[in-house]
């Protein structure tokens, strides 16, 4: 029986399945720019497409850092209170999201690489 790890994408098949890299490929091709899909590259070897996904995603978890930093000082010069809170818990929304991206493209990178999760009882 194929197993996945707490956290595994629900798109993905599972490691070992019948095309789960094919899979895994066009689940990491949608996380990242539609630029990437003209690399042929990107689109022939998975393994260093979860790369270059992982790294967008942690690009992206910078840029959040920024936009919560500064959101206070610089979004009051163009909208009130209440807007820049909504726009920070939008943030902090977003921080969550790609969190949980992260962690799957982790997943995905680790079994590209031929590491095999063992489902513990």
């Amino acid at each position: 029986m194929l197993s996945v790890p707490p956290g595994w994408p629900e798109r993905v098949r599972p490691p070992g399945a019948p095309g789960w890299e094919s899979t895994a490929g066009a689940w990491l091709l949608d996380l990242c720019p539609p630029e990437y899909r003209s690399y042929p590259v990107l689109r022939h070897h998975v393994a260093v497409l979860a790369r270059f996904a992982a790294l967008h995603i942690k690009g992206a978890q910078m840029a959040v850092d920024v936009g919560l930093s500064e959101a206070r000082g610089v979004l009051r010069e163009v909208a009130d209170t209440d807007t820049v809170e909504r726009a920070i818990a939008t943030w902090q929304r977003e921080y969550a999201r790609l969190l949980t991206e992260s962690r799957q493209v982790a997943l995905v990178e680790e079994a590209l690489r031929g590491k095999q999760y063992v489902a513990r009882l």
